[in-house]
């Protein structure tokens, strides 16, 4: 670990390294340095399963966090280091913001990269109005930050939210019929479900072909633990940066809500208790207009109860494709857990389409 350290161009003397929380992508540590005047680090080895182009990862953000720090001094902030990461480059290229770490016995290097540790800053985990409303404006100033950033983001995993392709792929999945369950007829109603509404769920694809809806940048991963408060509440700024490319608004929007705004987790067997929970939908919409509604589209605008939607369904069509298959790319614990995670996110849009007046209303409230 030291050696690797050894081969970014850091301040200080390191006295210890020792792992930091609880991420399940990428393996992270924190870097403790001996001279009051020398900050702390975050080392962090990525997960090349799910990201194998890390160059492209990394460009990425690098173009990303160098955009919103000059918006910052533009701005007048202060304590900057704070409220964007500050990636270290490489001893042997000034350029690279990650160095590749040989592996005995491995096909491929490890890839290694640091940031500078954010002092006195917390994540939160509960979901609440409150952490919903800052939620929100911290991915709509995120958002309002990059609307003009002047190069062309790499697709970090490509299709994520494309949900032609994810129709596509649950297609196959019931044409192959791996593990036999294609017929069962649970699975039939909610395939039945799902095409009733896979026209109007498609709309996104069809409007970017159309030159109607542009793409963004996007942080495409917008949980409450993907931000950083300080000690009076105050978000300071966005992490978790890999996924951050190149989509449609409606990817940072809905995501949020399908997790923020359940009252149940994904996989809760019992369905009368998925509901949807106005609340949080109104906090963190008032919170996200407040900061992206100066540069949306209206037809970004009118589309956001879509993307309350299309985020649920979504995970329903993938949590599905993944039983048929076998359960290859989600964890389960029992045999049909999968068939119960997208049962839940079914009925999460059913909920949600419950509400689809008030939420066209609120929205409209807010402009």
């Amino acid at each position: 670990m030291q050696n690797i350290v050894s081969q970014f161009a850091i301040r200080g003397t390191v006295k210890e390294i020792k792992p930091l929380g609880e991420g399940l992508i990428n393996d992270t540590f924190k870097v403790v340095t001996e001279e009051a005047d020398a900050p702390n680090y975050v080392l962090q080895r990525v997960n090349t399963n799910v990201f194998p182009d890390v160059d492209m990862v990394m460009r990425n953000i690098k173009a990303v966090t160098e955009h919103i720090r000059q918006k910052l001094i533009d701005r007048g902030e202060t304590d900057i280091d704070r409220k964007v990461l500050t990636f270290m480059p490489s001893k042997d290229d000034a350029s690279k913001l990650y160095v590749e770490i040989p592996e005995g016995g491995a096909s491929k290097p490890g890839f290694w990269r640091m940031m500078i540790f954010i002092p006195d800053a917390i994540t939160k985990q509960a979901v609440n109005p409150e952490s919903s409303r800052a939620a929100g404006k911290a991915f709509g100033q995120f958002q309002a930050m990059l609307a003009d950033i002047p190069v062309e983001l790499g697709e970090t995993i490509k299709d994520f939210h494309n949900m032609e392709f994810r129709l596509e792929q649950l297609h196959q999945a019931v044409k192959d019929n791996l593990a036999g369950r294609a017929d069962e007829p649970e699975v039939k109603d909610m395939l039945a479900q799902i095409e009733e509404r896979a026209q109007e769920m498609c709309k996104a694809e069809r409007l970017g072909r159309e030159g109607k809806l542009p793409k963004r940048v996007c942080h495409c991963d917008t949980k409450v633990n993907n931000m950083m408060f300080d000690d009076q509440d105050n978000v300071l700024c966005v992490i978790d940066l890999d996924t951050v490319m190149p989509n449609f608004i409606f990817s940072d929007y809905g995501d949020f809500l399908r997790t923020g705004a359940n009252k149940v987790a994904e996989d809760h067997p019992e369905m009368s208790e998925v509901q949807f929970d106005i609340d949080i939908f109104k906090a963190f919409t008032e919170g996200y207009l407040e900061s992206a509604k100066s540069f949306l589209l209206s037809i970004e605008i009118e589309n956001l109860p879509y993307a309350t939607a299309l985020f649920p369904y979504m995970q329903c069509v993938r949590f599905l494709w993944d039983y048929l298959n076998g359960d290859k790319y989600w964890k389960v614990k029992y045999p049909n857990h999968n068939f119960v995670r997208a049962n839940n996110q079914l009925h999460l849009l059913l909920s949600i389409e419950e509400h689809w007046g008030e939420m066209k209303e609120f929205i409209a409230a807010q402009l």
